[in-house]
This record gives C-alpha cells, sequence and structure tokens, in this order.
C-alpha cells in the first residue's frame, strides 16, 4: 500500500493511498471461499465449488462488500501508521477501481489538535453556598399547603367568583355544524374559575353564576388547538353548574403532613428541608462547574476542527427548531444573523470544552461503564410509562444513541476529578443569590472567552504564532 500526501495545513489533512490489486483480491477470495461454504451449484457439494466458478458467478456480487472493507482497513492501517486522531470520520473519494487494478482512493479529514491542558493542582474556585433560613422554609410550606389546600362547598346561595371551584357538566358542539366532537362533553368536572385551565373566555362566562344553573358558553378554539378539527373554530358548551366549592384557608400542620404521607408536621419540616438543601448542593455544584468551564475555555487557545465545530452548530439549529415545531404558539421571529453568529460561539465553546475533558480523561483513564450505560438507558425508559421495551429496543440498535448517553456521564467523572485535584473555597451567599437563573450564561462564557483570546492575539502575536507551530 502506497500512501502519499496531498495537504496539511492546520488540522486539515488530504492523503491519497493506493492499495494493489493483489492485495485486493486476495480480500475478494476470502469472501468467496465463505460464500462457497453454502453455495449449491450443479455437481458440486456446497463448500467444494471451484474458485474459479465462484469467482465467475459471484465474483462481481461481492466485490462491493471487498471495497468497502478494504477502504476501511487502508484508512485505519494509515490512521495508526501516521499517528494521526481524526475528529470525525475521513471523508473517502475513490479515484480509480476496476476489476484486477489498482485501487486509489483520497481520504480528507481533520485532526484532533494536540497540546497541553492546563495544570488542573493549581486551580483555585469558588463555590456559592446558601443556608437554609426560616423565612425560607415557612415560604415553601406554605406553597406546599396551597398546593394541597381542601375545599368546602360555599355557605349561601351566593353565586360564583373567580377562584371558586366549580363542579360542572357540559355537553358542547361547533357552531356551524352542531356536531359534538370527541372531548366536547363530561360530567362532575371540577374547574378553579380563572384558572385557565379551559380555552379562553370559557371560564369567565361561568363567574356570577350559582349552583344548578344552566350557561350557554360561547367560545372559539385557538388556531393552534391540538384537535385539528376543531382549531380556529367557533363552540357551543351547555355547561351546568352541579356545584360550588370554596377553599379552605392553606395550613401547615400535622393533618397537612398527613395527607402526605408523613408522620407529623416536624416530619414534614424535616423532609422539605433535607429536599431544599438537596437543590441547594445542584445549585451550588453547577455554577461551580460553569466557574470551571469558563477558566478551561479561557486558559486554552488552539485550533479546533471545523467540521466538529459546523456539526454541533447544526446541532444547535436542529434543537432550535424541533423546540419550534414542539411549541408553535411560542414561536418567536427567525433567527437573526447576529444570532447565528453568536450560535456559532457557542458551538466553537463546546467543541474547545470537549476536547479539553476528553484529552483530561483519556490521561486519566476515566472510563464509562456499561453498568453505568445501562443505568441511563433504564432512567431514559422510566420516562416513556408502557414504552419501556420500544425504548430498550432503540438503544440496542443504534450505536450513536448510546453514545449521546455515555458523553454527559464521562463529562461528569472528569469534572469531578478535577474538582478533587483543585482548591475550592466556599462563599456563603444568599438564597436569592444562588438560585438566580442567569440568562444565555453559555453564551456569555462563550463571548468572554473568545473576547479574551483576541485580546491575547494582539498582545502576543509572536506566542501565538508559535502556539500554531507547535500544533
Amino acid at each position: 500500500m502506497q500512501v502519499k500526501d496531498i495537504k496539511s495545513e492546520g488540522l486539515k489533512i488530504e492523503l491519497e493511498v493506493t492499495v494493489p490489486a493483489n492485495d485486493i483480491k486476495k480480500k475478494q477470495e476470502v469472501r468467496l471461499k465463505e460464500v462457497g461454504k453454502t453455495a449449491k451449484l450443479p455437481g458440486f457439494r456446497p463448500g467444494k465449488v471451484p474458485m474459479a466458478m465462484l469467482e465467475q458467478k459471484y465474483g462481481r456480487a461481492v466485490m462491493g462488500e471487498v471495497l468497502e472493507l478494504v477502504v476501511n482497513d487502508a484508512t485505519a492501517k494509515v490512521l495508526k501508521d501516521k499517528n494521526i486522531r481524526p475528529a470525525m470520520q475521513p471523508k473517502i473519494e475513490v479515484k480509480e477501481f476496476d476489476e484486477g487494478k489498482d485501487l486509489v482512493f483520497k481520504m480528507e479529514l481533520e485532526k484532533l489538535p494536540t497540546g497541553e491542558v492546563m495544570d488542573r493542582k493549581g486551580l483555585k474556585l469558588t463555590r456559592p453556598v446558601a443556608k437554609i433560613d426560616e423565612k425560607t422554609m415557612n415560604e415553601t410550606l406554605e406553597r406546599i399547603a396551597q398546593n394541597n389546600r381542601v375545599t368546602k362547598p360555599v355557605e349561601g346561595d351566593r353565586a360564583t367568583k373567580k377562584g371558586d371551584i366549580a363542579v360542572i357538566t357540559f355537553h358542547g358542539r361547533t357552531k356551524d355544524d352542531g356536531v359534538q366532537h370527541q372531548g366536547m362533553h363530561a360530567h362532575d368536572v371540577e374547574l378553579e374559575l380563572g384558572s385557565g385551565r379551559f380555552i379562553p373566555g370559557f371560564e369567565d362566562q361561568l363567574i356570577g353564576k350559582k349552583a344548578g344553573e344552566t350557561v350557554e358558553v360561547n367560545v372559539t378554539f385557538p388556531k393552534d388547538y391540538g384537535a385539528t378539527e376543531l382549531a380556529g373554530r367557533e363552540a357551543i358548551f351547555d355547561t351546568v353548574i352541579e356545584a360550588i366549592h370554596e377553599a379552605a384557608p392553606a395550613q401547615v400542620n400535622d393533618e397537612l403532613a398527613k395527607k402526605l404521607g408523613m408522620e407529623d408536621e416536624k416530619a414534614l419540616r424535616a423532609a422539605v428541608e433535607q429536599q431544599m438543601g438537596a437543590e441547594y448542593e445542584m445549585q451550588s455544584r453547577m455554577k461551580l462547574k460553569r466557574q470551571l468551564l469558563d477558566i478551561l475555555d479561557e486558559k486554552h487557545d488552539f485550533e479546533i476542527p471545523a467540521n466538529m465545530a459546523e456539526a454541533e452548530y447544526k446541532g444547535i439549529l436542529q434543537q432550535i427548531e424541533a423546540e419550534r415545531k414542539a411549541n408553535p404558539a411560542e414561536n418567536g421571529p427567525e433567527l437573526t444573523e447576529d444570532e447565528k453568529e453568536e450560535l456559532k460561539l457557542i458551538a466553537e465553546r463546546r467543541v474547545r470544552l470537549g476536547l479539553i475533558l476528553s484529552e483530561v480523561g483519556s490521561k486519566n483513564k476515566v472510563t464509562v461503564t456499561d453498568q453505568e450505560i445501562q443505568r441511563a438507558v433504564i432512567m431514559e425508559a422510566q420516562k416513556y410509562p408502557g414504552q419501556e421495551k420500544m425504548v430498550f429496543e432503540y438503544y440496542q440498535k443504534n450505536r450513536g444513541a448510546l453514545d449521546m448517553l455515555r458523553a454527559p456521564i464521562f463529562e461528569e467523572k472528569v469534572v469531578e476529578l478535577i474538582f478533587k485535584d483543585a482548591t475550592i473555597t466556599d462563599k456563603e451567599v444568599s438564597i436569592e443569590e444562588l438560585t438566580k437563573e442567569e440568562d444565555d450564561i453559555e453564551l456569555k462564557g462563550a463571548k468572554k472567552g473568545s473576547s479574551k483570546k483576541k485580546a491575547d492575539d494582539g498582545e502576543k502575536p509572536a506566542a501565538k504564532k508559535k502556539a500554531k507551530k507547535d500544533e
């Protein structure tokens, strides 16, 4: 096999590979022998058919698989011999091939960048932590009580008001043709007036009515309504108010605790405190990780494979498009060119951080076990009750999907490894500060890293030039 260097610019490499006809012939004969074990030709038992006859009858039929095998084997050998780590699967273009002749194909690829990762043992991080105060605890308990409040029938003969729970029975029909479609009738439904559970206008027309009244409710279904046969159409619902209930004041006591499966109020408070502590700990770790990723991005400046950045960018766009389709009512305007440029910065940051974490994990022999993958698959299956078998089969047949589960597990294990070697100082902050959600935090990190790299390029052109040369 001969390998000719065509181009090498930065991470981009082009090679021309020539595989001798004799090597192809040998692999073809191996494949034909496998075919001959079961081939049935007149006058010959399976496994006894001469090679010449096998070649004449099946030669061209197996050549496609032989060619694929030869290209794959040759590609793997070239990468190994030249010690090239491809960023993604090489692009192969067959230049010359015919039966009995040499195979010539071109390989185009981008290699993974090389370079030293910063010393994580000298890394200093600040972890924000917050204590659970009595005020926050009481507010949380009050919210729980409010969400689990009991109702009681209203006293007297008063009309409904906003906040009441009306027990209703309704039968609906589309206004233009009088047809009662599926889902347009129900009995003894508890509806909190003003909750927005029903289509716009429905609940408002039940306010000011008394128990026993029949109300003709006129509404128009939203244009993006889930049932397409009703979307945008006017409808009439003959609605009977069977009863009116009102919510009793919410109280945190032993009765509420027992309703939630706890022994008493003390046990309820302990459970809530434990849950809040776990949530705050998760928030602390999340912000600590964001701080770490920002530092890693700022401290490493190397060329990243363009095809990896492009693939990540396209993946982000596909995710945005999928979310737009899933929530058509919340669709904003199309992405502007500036927004697309920002997404490209995010894609580049993700790729750079992925390469850094991969290098750290590789050098420290971090692995993801089969048991960890199995647990991840089970967790995914639990998200789809009744469809667990389909989820398991999907992951069994889709290696790429398994890799998508493996990646975040690997990342978390590497991050934890870095945390163990870093110097971490706790800083007490308010609960509001700890739980505050920052807008576009990933974009901020990407812009910050990009700005710093540009500044460094301007200050140290010689150093930048040397870094490129070393790569």
